[in-house]
């Protein structure tokens, strides 16, 4: 798993590894029960402190995304196919969002936009 922390990111660190384990758990690059590296390698590896990866995967944690089992590790959880489902498609309506925004700053209908989709989804 590699992660990518940027010190000129404006979000804090670890919230930066909370985007980035989900972003691999929802591509499937993390696959449904496998083991993440321990709370102390992974700030080992990244070179930040022990609390903020503990901050960050305990975020993880609280939104389904992975268990931790004391002793033995933290894991992809398995069977919430539903939740990375829901998440997945609140990406997808962020970005439909934001192309409604500049579509409309440009004058262009949601008429004209659903064509758009529309021969989009056709050519695929």
């Amino acid at each position: 798993m590699d992660i990518i922390i940027s010190n000129a990111s404006n979000k804090p660190i670890y919230e930066q590894i909370v985007s980035q384990v989900k972003a691999a758990i929802l591509t499937g690059a993390l696959a449904q029960g496998e083991m993440l590296p321990s709370i102390r390698s992974l700030a080992n590896s990244l070179r930040i402190s022990v609390i903020t990866t503990k901050r960050a995967y305990a975020e993880l944690e609280a939104q389904g995304f992975i268990d931790t089992v004391q002793g033995k590790g933290s894991f992809v959880t398995g069977g919430n196919v539903e939740l990375l489902r829901e998440e997945r498609m609140r990406q997808v309506e962020l970005l439909l969002s934001q192309a409604i925004d500049k579509a409309g700053s440009m004058g262009i209908t949601v008429t004209e936009l659903h064509e758009m989709l529309d021969t989009l989804a056709e050519s695929d």
